[in-house]
């Protein structure tokens, strides 16, 4: 049997091992995917699995995309220019690291039919799936990409890799089109981005990276004041769909059942 896994920290929320397993399922394949709380210490243990044959696959989330790197053998051409990964395997004896992550969100645009060509996106956070992101954003058109994050630091080098940032102060907000939630903050239904949203004004697209649960206060504030929303799920279900390909040779289908299991 073929064990897989998404390692985290938290990672109660992760709908990985649900969808995952839906697909083994469907796909008659021997294999179960399951869900590990780690800490950064034990991130080359967990690898090690992969690399003695005990794991055949991990997906990777907060707060590891970038801690696991140092660990691998070899970053694929799109972990490498986002300097994060979200899907590991082994390949001719070799532990890769790869990232869905880039395509996941674009993909999950175009499925909602969203132009993002010539407009400004303002990304709250910095974490791992950002470079990802703005790497999309750039592929698909945008005009300008502001960022923000608590700590200002991690914004800062960011700017390092993707010259055309423009750095704002966390709690300014610049005039955008589309903002995403690129931080946890959220996951944890009581929690909170403070907003002005009536300043803000309507017909603006929020975007929230969390997809459990379904609505962030972020999203139900900005859909009282007339916006357009959207949570990750969709960039969920896309990523997961590349990593699930890459370690099983199959592509699974992504159809209305599958959307619906994540409801």
């Amino acid at each position: 049997m073929k064990n897989f896994l998404v390692i985290g920290n938290p990672i109660k929320h992760s709908l990985s091992p649900k969808l995952h397993n839906y697909w083994l399922k469907k796909n008659n394949l021997n294999g179960i995917y399951n869900k590990k709380m780690l800490n950064a210490e034990d991130i080359r243990e967990v690898i090690l699995g992969v690399k003695n044959g005990e794991i055949h696959g991990i997906n990777v989330t907060v707060p590891f995309k970038r801690k696991v790197i140092p660990f691998l053998d070899k970053l694929s051409f799109e972990a490498e220019q986002s300097q994060s990964v979200n899907t590991i395997y082994k390949e001719n004896d070799k532990i890769i690291g790869h990232n869905t992550d880039i395509a996941g969100f674009e993909l999950a645009i175009r499925h909602i039919k969203y132009d993002l060509k010539d407009k400004k996106v303002f990304i709250l956070g910095a974490g791992g799936v950002v470079s990802s992101i703005v790497l999309a954003l750039i592929k698909m058109n945008v005009y300008k990409i502001y960022i923000s994050n608590r700590t200002k630091e991690k914004a800062l080098n960011l700017k390092k890799y993707f010259k055309n940032l423009e750095i704002v102060d966390w709690g300014i907000i610049p005039d955008f089109d589309m903002i995403i939630n690129a931080t946890s903050i959220g996951l944890n239904k009581e929690e909170e981005i403070k907003i002005d949203y009536k300043n803000i004004g309507s017909n603006k697209f929020f975007y929230d990276v969390i997809y459990n649960p379904k609505q962030t206060i972020f999203l139900k504030n900005a859909k009282k004041f007339g916006n357009k929303i959207e949570n990750g799920k969709m960039m969920f279900i896309y990523q997961a769909h590349q990593s699930f390909t890459i370690w099983n040779k199959i592509m699974p289908k992504i159809d209305k059942e599958t959307i619906k299991l994540l409801d």
